[in-house]
């Protein structure tokens, strides 16, 4: 199959090959219920294609090659369609989560409809009234707008009427807007050759075939889930099996169920799921689970921690699961999506001297020595891989700790509409003249050639000279306090200026709470935080921030947004329960 995606022109003609050659076979189905007999809706690669074409019909009749359309659907079968729609009619999708009821949400859909010049906007008929809403109060009243689910095919479009376009590898097939945990969303530039290869990149190491079964409850806008969940089954001539996101926080255990009833082989997620299902997953959910087919249990899309995945094994073993199956991985938007992983093997954790990390070297220690567990993502073996000092852009060696940096056939062609940005991201250069890396913005390091990571740059906490990483407070936060188990925090530095005009960083913890609590039982978790940070990181924490369920922002893909929340924080936009600030952070909050 490697081969098949190697020598594709386009992501169009793969997959009509593929009509052509399993018309009849299932390609995607939509899991509606696991109570009692499965309840869901399954289309044929046929039915697919006939769905794709009257979609691309449509757009053909409406806009014109190379346009932008705006795909805001809920989950279901139909985005894969309108997705597909837009490569078969040669212009280039734009997938993004709905409008939502809150101001965020909807500013967020409009500033990548503004970005992206977005000609039309395709959605389904439930749903078509709110679009319909939002898009006349935003001012998009002369976009093309249509639901693509109506059961009148002549209302839409007629399959027959679509015409193939001409495409190569160059093409350009979408815009895939980054999650804006760090800044504000771009949309990165995927190519249909982008596509062809990272399905490769994903599927080669793994020996993944036409047979193969993928599944999750990803949304299907993000970049995890559509380029490492639907795109790849579709290349291969293989199924894909969804489930709604929504589902799967209410009900985790459906998430393993569909795994076992559908005989998945491939089902990616993030490090919070396995956390969750560990934690949340009855004994009476776990009985009669089988895991045993479960070939291949991807952790990615946020940092991997090593206690997730021993606890998950081992509430999992009796239901078959294998530690082997695991398969952390690293990728990120601009590379498509899959840069790193390795398996079937059992998870390689390396114990990192903590306050070497703190000082970006990695070294390993043994036994029982203080340090940080950190999981290998496995090897990059259609990557040029450097490690690269952000300051200096010096190569450097096995050992230390740097910026990753990246060539090859899947990194995307640059930022939509932002030269600037293109040029400092996607066309780097090293101090010694290596040309052409994209820089990740991720920290970590190369270990016997696989990759480390251990933060992201913009995020790192430089707290008296050192280094922290703010998912790892977080992480053992919830470990070590009942009372968070479960919940969202987030780390983050505010800039206090002394009286000497130098500059100190000061450490918050932001952290939800669950229910109502005395306010002595809320200044005493505080102040137990508040120890937890410096016994176990050496550091002190200016501020506890509890705030109630649902209060830490995160991007539509699940990440901590700690820019907002330090920003929320300083404009008084946070709904506290409970603040235990000491004198400088006070001063900068009474400001």
């Amino acid at each position: 199959m490697s081969t098949a995606l190697e020598q594709a022109s386009s992501v169009t003609g793969l997959v009509r090959e593929n009509v052509a050659a399993h018309g009849r076979r299932a390609a995607l189905t939509f899991v509606k219920s696991l109570d009692g007999a499965p309840e869901d809706d399954t289309w044929t690669y046929a039915e697919l294609d006939a769905e794709a074409r009257k979609a691309a019909a449509w757009l053909q009749a409406h806009c014109a090659t190379g346009d932008r359309v705006l795909l805001l659907y809920p989950e279901g079968l139909h985005f894969t369609a309108a997705f597909l729609g837009c490569l078969y009619a040669g212009m280039v999708a734009v997938p993004s989560s709905l409008p939502g009821q809150y101001v965020y949400q909807r500013r967020r859909v409009t500033a990548i409809a503004d970005d992206a010049g977005a000609s039309a906007i395709l959605t389904d008929t439930a749903t078509l009234p709110s679009v319909r809403e939002w898009a006349e109060a935003e001012g998009r009243t002369a976009t093309a707008l249509a639901a693509t689910d109506t059961t009148d095919t002549t209302a839409l479009a007629d399959p027959d009427d679509w015409s193939r376009p001409a495409q190569d590898r160059d093409t350009l097939a979408l815009l895939q807007y980054t999650s804006g945990s760090t800044g504000d969303p771009k949309g990165v530039m995927v190519s249909h050759g982008n596509l062809l290869h990272n399905a490769m990149c994903l599927t080669k190491p793994f020996g993944i075939t036409d047979r193969g079964r993928f599944g999750s409850w990803i949304p299907h806008y993000h970049d995890m889930g559509l380029m490492a969940l639907i795109v790849p089954p579709l290349l291969l001539g293989g199924a894909c099996v969804l489930m709604s996101p929504t589902t799967f926080l209410k009900r985790p255990h459906w998430w393993l169920k569909m795994i076992d009833v559908y005989d998945l082989d491939w089902s990616p997620a993030p490090n919070f799921a396995y956390e969750l299902c560990a934690r949340m997953i009855t004994d009476e959910q776990l009985a009669g689970l089988d895991l045993s087919r479960w070939t291949y249990a991807p952790n990615g899309s946020e940092p991997v921690q090593a206690a997730t995945l021993t606890a998950f094994a081992k509430r999992f073993a009796p239901a078959g699961f294998r530690g082997d199956a695991f398969a952390p991985c690293y990728g990120l938007a601009e590379s498509t999506v899959f840069v790193s992983g390795t398996g079937p093997r059992e998870p390689v954790v390396r114990r990192a001297d903590a306050e070497a990390l703190a000082n970006d070297e990695f070294r390993v220690v043994e036994g029982s020595r203080p340090g940080r567990d950190v999981v290998s993502n496995g090897r990059a073996d259609e990557y040029d891989v450097r490690v690269v000092d952000p300051r200096t852009l010096e190569p450097l060696p096995e050992g230390r700790v740097g910026e990753i940096w990246l060539r090859g056939p899947s990194v995307a062609h640059g930022y939509w509409g932002n030269d600037a940005a293109t040029r400092e991201v996607f066309r780097a250069r090293t101090a010694d003249g290596q040309e052409g890396f994209l820089r990740t913005g991720d920290l970590g390091t190369l270990h016997h050639d696989e990759i480390l990571t251990t933060g992201r740059l913009k995020e790192v906490l430089i707290i008296r000279g050192r280094n922290l990483y703010p998912q790892d407070i977080e992480y053992e936060l919830r470990a070590q306090h009942a009372e968070l188990v479960g919940l969202f925090g987030a780390a983050f530095s505010v800039p206090y200026r002394q009286d000497t005009g130098a500059t100190e960083n000061l450490l918050v913890i932001a952290h939800e709470l669950r229910g109502r609590h005395a306010d002595a039982d809320m200044a005493r978790l505080a102040s137990d935080i508040k120890r937890t940070v410096s016994r176990e990181f050496g550091a002190s924490a200016s501020g506890v921030v509890l705030v109630r369920r649902g209060g830490i922002r995160r991007t539509t893909s699940g990440k901590i947004q700690r820019t907002a929340m330090r920003d929320l924080l300083l404009a008084g936009g946070l709904n506290t329960v409970h603040l235990d600030a000491d004198p400088k952070l006070r001063t900068l909050l009474d400001a």
